[in-house]
């Protein structure tokens, strides 16, 4: 009788701590964003363009460490990254200018970089079977969402009882105790035939391959939509909502401001984001991947669509977090497994990486645009429907994508 490789293995629980507690930091910025803003009387799109920064910085980094992990080994990458990330956030918290503040972003992205699904996601899958490694991408993913749940709400309960300068000093040293579990973090070495091909082949075989290029392109929006609500849903929720009805279901939730509003809206997008990637993770194995990403990015941007166009109200708020976090960070499997399903494992870090750097293109713009435009119209609006615009984009440029194997270093996925 064939027995079942294990699901959960060291090497995948290991990966989802570290990325809970690098997405549980990165996720919180939106948080800081109205208290460093106030304390310096700084411009909404001033913070906005730190984030946006640290978005692209992430973006470029991703490659850049897949590529290090791939040469000198996983554990060095993350160390590499963790170390970076630590410093920037210590950084960060000396910033008293714009310009100093996004100039340390780019420490945090990189760290973030070093930290997160690029270098992660890249070995989890090596060290997965075949027949678990879609479900092991997703179990990896959930984990950043699990570190969202947790991320905003730490943020926003440490600033009750110090300033945001010293929450950023209590993240730097957290960040730096996940090393601790990196003993325990052992893939396979790449196999025979996925080391016949060399890095540029296989760079080679991507940029000639028209699929690769929608894959590109199609995440864009992902990190668009992603990268604006983080940033800017807190103080989005914060300012356009009403009073939180006294003795209402809210209230006997605990939520009682606006402001506890949107960190709650931040963590209840990563609670339903961890059931949503796990379905995906699990439909990933049995049904055309590219279908399921045309539906996710068709639901996210009529979800987006159908909220900016109704009144918004605390209760529209907490629905609107529940669909859409079921939709949030479903992509990465998909798309992270798509990648590996057509060019193989062996450079998966390095071609994942680049098509995360559109992610990235994507989050630069969508927390930008969020503070530029808000400082020129006083409201997000343009910028809600501009991400439903590249949603539906996105759920297009799917459609065409050839899925099948495409060489012989590829393995299904």
């Amino acid at each position: 009788m064939e027995t079942r490789a294990p699901l959960f293995t060291p090497v995948l629980l290991v990966g989802c701590v570290i990325i809970l507690v690098s997405f549980a930091i990165r996720a919180s910025f939106g948080v800081f964003q109205i208290p460093i803003a106030e304390e310096f009387g700084w411009l909404r799109s001033e913070f906005s363009l730190a984030i946006a920064i640290q978005n692209l910085a992430w973006g470029i980094g991703q490659p850049i460490f897949g590529a290090v992990a791939e040469k000198i080994g996983d554990r060095m990458a993350i160390i590499m990254g963790a170390i970076v990330y630590s410093a920037g956030l210590v950084l960060s918290s000396a910033a008293v200018s714009p310009e100093a503040m996004q100039a340390y972003e780019v420490l945090v992205g990189f760290g973030i970089a070093g930290t997160g699904f690029g270098v992660i996601l890249a070995v989890v899958g090596r060290a997965s079977s075949d027949e678990n490694r879609s479900m092991s991408l997703a179990i990896a993913t959930a984990a950043g969402s699990g570190g969202q749940v947790v991320g905003a709400p730490t943020a926003e309960w440490l600033l009750g009882m110090m300033g945001w300068q010293q929450v950023f000093l209590v993240f730097a040293a957290v960040i730096l105790l996940v090393l601790l579990m990196l003993p325990m973090m052992r893939a396979p070495a790449a196999s025979k035939v996925e080391l016949q091909e060399s890095l540029g082949e296989i760079l080679s075989k991507a940029a000639r391959d028209p699929s690769f290029a929608m894959i590109f392109l199609g995440f864009f929006s992902c990190g668009y939509q992603l990268g604006f609500i983080t940033a800017h849903f807190p103080a989005f929720v914060t300012e356009i909502c009403g009073p939180i009805a006294a003795g209402g279901i809210l209230h006997g939730l605990g939520i009682t401001t606006t402001s506890a509003l949107g960190a709650i809206s931040i963590s209840l997008i990563g609670l339903f984001n961890i059931v949503g990637t796990l379905a995906a993770g699990w439909l990933g194995n049995r049904y055309s991947k590219k279908y399921l990403l045309a539906l996710i990015y068709a639901g996210r941007t009529i979800t987006a669509a159908v909220f900016i166009a109704l009144p918004i109200t605390p209760t529209s708020v907490l629905v609107f977090s529940a669909v859409m976090g079921a939709l949030w960070l479903a992509t990465v499997p998909l798309t992270s497994g798509l990648v590996a399903h057509l060019y193989g494992l062996r450079y998966m870090g390095t071609l994942y990486g680049i098509v995360f750097f559109s992610h990235q293109l994507g989050g630069f713009m969508g927390v930008w645009l969020g503070g530029r435009l808000y400082d020129i119209y006083g409201n997000y609006d343009l910028v809600w429907w501009i991400g439903v615009g590249v949603g539906a984009f996105s759920a297009l440029v799917h459609l065409p994508i050839r899925e099948k194997l495409s060489g012989s270093g590829a393995q299904p996925a």
